[in-house]
């Protein structure tokens, strides 16, 4: 009898322990724990690949559908809020953003919603849109007064209206409440310290003669005219931020002009397919060519298998589309969102490529570059082929079922409603 209450007694303690020690634990701290990384329904990015492929050098991001990308306390760059006030967007709140927590969403609101659009908003949901944390201590570079009644003006204005909307799409999206970056983070950032620029590469959109004009303004050449293909990209001459330690990264982010150029979701992944797979080209022919052929096409020949070359479009738009695809994305067709976090990296300048003259050389008058200087004009790569235009992007996405246009348009959906770019098909939702 003794012995039995003696073991009633020690199980009693032990669940009176067990609840005391759950009160006290913090839930927020519980959750982190748990949920170390963030969700990507695609592969790895690769931290160190160029705007164009380096052959042998170039590594491919494991295909995973569910992958998590883990955020290792050591290696974050916590952001204080106590840092100097005259860094801090003035419409933003002090509450803290953590980077890797992800929401939950509730099934019976997306009942009633058909199924593209339902797959569309839970992808959203479930991916953690970071809230932007750092502005420089320009936010934009302030119009000298012989500038405020001329063409600077409106587009001055248009720069304003492009953060606003990026602003409020990342905050309605929001799924964090602290504030992490990682070198991962800022890995496709190329710094110019000579007048204080951090360019985000997004490739067809311009990065290789944004290259050349980082590479003059760095005094590294007197004209872009002077530099070739192969010195912008395999030369190594520009530093990337992910190269500094913590407090150069830091300091960087919140002190330099931070821009990037974007383009047009489905022509930039046109320009991209054109280039990659129409083309000769040693590496994403037999990496991803011969995989791709050899996933979609029924009955392909032996020499296709062999060499990878003759990938059609509708195959790339299936290998796109495959949350199982073969080989793992690229950051040629990759989302702006991902390549870049501006939801998580306050951008002060937000070019188009649709518009890239008045907006480069708007940025290059803000930044006091140089007057002789102006962005370059010149196709980087087969200079004889016209340009990817909307009539081109057209006539490849005309090869696809409306279905396969949707879900296209639903995987690109988020660079779309950030950067304000209208759909590009009438029977699109």
């Amino acid at each position: 009898m003794r012995l039995t209450c003696m073991f009633s007694f020690i199980l009693l303690f032990g669940a009176a322990g067990l609840v005391v020690f759950i009160h006290l634990q913090d839930p927020e701290e519980i959750v982190h724990q748990q949920t170390p990384g963030i969700k990507y329904n695609m592969g790895f990015q690769q931290s160190k690949k160029d705007c164009v492929s380096s052959d042998n050098q170039d590594r491919i991001r494991k295909n995973t559908a569910d992958g998590v990308t883990m955020v290792k306390q050591n290696d974050s760059l916590h952001l204080s809020e106590n840092g100097p006030t005259k860094l801090q967007s003035t419409d933003r709140g002090q509450s803290s953003i953590m980077f890797a927590m992800k929401d939950q969403q509730k099934g019976e609101e997306i009942n009633s919603i058909r199924l593209h659009k339902r797959r569309r908003r839970f992808i959203i949901k479930k991916s953690p849109i970071l809230i932007s944390m750092n502005s420089s201590i320009l936010n934009l570079p302030t119009l000298k007064s012989e500038d405020r009644n001329n063409k600077w003006k409106s587009l001055y204005q248009i720069q304003r209206e492009r953060k606003q909307i990026m602003r409020e799409t990342c905050s309605k999206y929001k799924s964090n409440n602290r504030r992490i970056i990682t070198p991962y983070h800022v890995s496709r950032i190329f710094v110019e310290d000579k007048y204080r620029v951090l360019y985000c590469e997004v490739p067809k959109a311009g990065c290789s003669n944004w290259k050349r004009v980082l590479m003059v303004l760095n005094g590294l050449a007197s004209s872009t005219k002077d530099i070739q293909h192969n010195t912008v990209h395999y030369g190594n001459y520009l530093k990337r931020l992910d190269g500094f330690d913590h407090k150069g990264i830091y300091h960087r982010l919140n002190t330099y002009t931070k821009m990037l150029f974007i383009r047009e979701p489905f022509e930039k992944l046109v320009s991209a397919f054109r280039d990659k797979f129409e083309h000769p080209n040693n590496y994403y022919h037999p990496v991803f060519g011969k995989a791709i052929i050899s996933r979609y096409r029924v009955n392909a020949t032996k020499e296709a298998l062999r060499t990878g070359s003759g990938v059609k479009f509708k195959e790339f738009i299936q290998y796109l589309l495959d949350v199982h695809r073969p080989v793992g994305m690229d950051i040629h067709w990759d989302h702006v969102n991902r390549l870049c976090s501006p939801c998580l990296i306050d951008y002060d300048f937000v070019g188009k490529f649709e518009s890239m003259e008045e907006d480069a050389n708007f940025f290059l008058h803000l930044i006091g570059a140089p007057q002789n200087l102006t962005f370059p004009k010149f196709k980087d790569r087969h200079s004889n082929e016209e340009r990817t235009t909307t009539k081109i992007t057209q006539q490849y996405f005309a090869q696809l079922s409306p279905s396969q246009r949707q879900r296209s348009y639903d995987f690109y959906y988020m660079d779309y409603l950030m950067f304000n770019y209208s759909k590009p098909f009438e029977d699109l939702y």
